[in-house]
């Protein structure tokens, strides 16, 4: 579906950390942009001062470039229509709104905010809709000057066309709207600053954008976009409207709309957990779109090959961590081992690590990190994994030794200690074989034989594969773990 001249737009405001519903519209974006060969245009809303900051900015720049994501215009990389920061576009909005008001789409509206909610009050106790009413839309010179001499300050609203509105959304087919749902709205501000409602479809129409990929949640704007697009368009300030596909709702726990207060809805809290942006974003994708029925696996690259904006499901999408996770192992799975133990190298270190740095051992980690790979979700979880090789002793709570440590389990660890002791122990199947072999003389399989061993070793009921971990530990440091038990459960 190669189409050059499609133009998409991501335009987040920097308030906050980085949403995971928002990087999965990033994501629909960037891959239909990257599917048909077209343009990624990255652009900043920042025009609410109160709630944006330039910390939440650089922190979205880097939240893109660790996801994989390039833009071909925006910040930092520039473009045609420069500046890509609407706080740098003031002129902009202000000629466009002068404009709107001299062509008769926009009308300056002198009502305050309790005549106005007075009657909308009194709209919805007749059963009628409270929109705004059309109050000013017909004020004579003398009446504006009268409410001017009082001191009001005025705000511009958008005429509205009285007329049906209807649109084909490339997601949920034909809509339609009618005049009474859509009344007219406000697009700047009494003290002269300019609204999204204005400022987002103006950027949209000077950046030539053709198709607006969105979330459900600016759905019942669209209508009121598409009569000012319209309007620009006559004005000779738009080309034309561009297509609209609104992405389905992520849902959090109860049901209910992932927010920004949820904590599992923060970006940050995936990448500090250790997921790799592959995983995450295989598992983004699938919140409202599949490669294809019985497949969830696949990479970045299959995504961009196969995406089409007109596949994406128009239902809710839940966001499901177990699944999300699920995933995120898979994908660790399919990397080259190398790249898995470089990727880990973060939680190898402060603040994560509790062992000292010169205790880390770089062998014994190259050694231990392929059976690893085979166990761990998240990358994060290779600390506590690994610990028992690089500290002194190993970590072990209550809950952990009263578990593995029954009744018989010192003469069970005396056999195994005298079985490891003889074992060959360049070969985890030989130390595998003692275990068996101490369970066995004590009329246990090697699962229940196995479980003081290993929490006398690595301090934890699970954890990696045991016999190819003992190996990697080495016989020395084993044996000693071992005789602490012992004199643990003597005292």
């Amino acid at each position: 579906m190669a189409n050059a001249n499609v133009r998409v737009r991501f335009c987040p405001s920097p308030t906050g950390n980085p949403h995971v519903g928002l990087v999965r519209t990033a994501l629909f974006n960037w891959a239909f942009a990257r599917h048909t060969g077209g343009t990624f245009v990255f652009r900043i809303e920042d025009t609410d001062a109160a709630r944006d900051s330039e910390e939440s900015y650089l922190q979205l720049l880097d939240s893109l470039r660790w996801l994989g994501f390039d833009w071909d215009e925006g910040p930092e990389v520039g473009g045609p229509h420069t500046p890509y920061r609407q706080s740098q576009r003031m002129d902009i909005y202000r000629d466009v709104a002068q404009r709107l008001l001299d062509g008769g789409h926009a009308y300056r509206c002198y009502c305050t905010t309790e005549e106005l909610d007075t009657r909308r009050d009194a709209a919805r106790a007749a059963g009628k809709p409270s929109g705004y009413d059309g109050h000013c839309r017909e004020l004579t010179a003398e009446q504006a000057a009268a409410y001017e001499a009082e001191g009001r300050a005025p705000i511009v609203r958008f005429r509205m066309p009285d007329e049906t509105i209807t649109f084909r959304d490339l997601v949920r087919g034909e809509l339609t709207f009618t005049p009474e749902n859509v009344p007219d709205y406000g697009i700047v501000r009494a003290n002269g600053a300019p609204l999204y409602t204005l400022v987002n479809p103006v950027d949209d129409a000077l950046m030539e954008i053709t198709h607006v990929l969105r979330g459900e949640d600016l759905l019942s704007s669209t209508p009121r976009q598409v009569a000012l697009y319209k309007a620009l368009i006559e004005l000779g300030i738009a080309k034309s409207v561009p297509e609209f596909g609104h992405l389905p709702y992520v849902m959090g726990e109860g049901n209910k709309k992932l927010s920004k207060r949820d904590p599992q809805s923060s970006l940050n809290l995936y990448r500090e957990r250790g997921f790799l942006p592959e995983g995450l974003l295989n598992y983004l994708s699938l919140l409202g779109w599949s490669l294809s029925a019985d497949r969830d696996i696949f990479t970045v690259e299959e995504m961009v090959a196969a995406f089409d904006i007109t596949d994406v499901n128009p239902n809710p999408a839940r966001f499901d961590l177990k699944k999300a996770e699920a995933i995120n192992a898979d994908h660790i799975r399919l990397l080259e081992v190398k790249d898995f133990t470089e990727r880990c190298r973060p939680w190898l270190k402060a603040p994560f690590a509790p062992w000292a740095p010169e205790d880390f051992d770089e062998g014994k980690w190259q050694a231990i990190a392929p059976h690893a790979q085979t166990r761990v979700k998240v990358l994060s979880e290779i600390t506590e994994n690994v610990d028992f090789l690089f500290l002194a002793e190993p970590v072990s709570d209550e809950a952990s030794w009263t578990k593995a440590m029954k009744e018989g389990s010192d003469a069970l660890l005396r056999t195994a200690r005298e079985k490891l002791d003889a074992a060959d122990w360049t070969s985890a199947e030989s130390l595998k074989e003692a275990v068996l072999a101490a369970g066995e003389a004590h009329g246990l399989k090697l699962g229940k034989a196995q479980a003081p061993v290993r929490v006398a070793v690595t301090g934890r009921t699970v954890g990696l594969p045991l016999f190819e971990s003992l190996e990697v530990l080495g016989k020395e440091a084993t044996l000693a773990r071992i005789d602490a038990a012992l004199a643990k459960l003597a005292a």
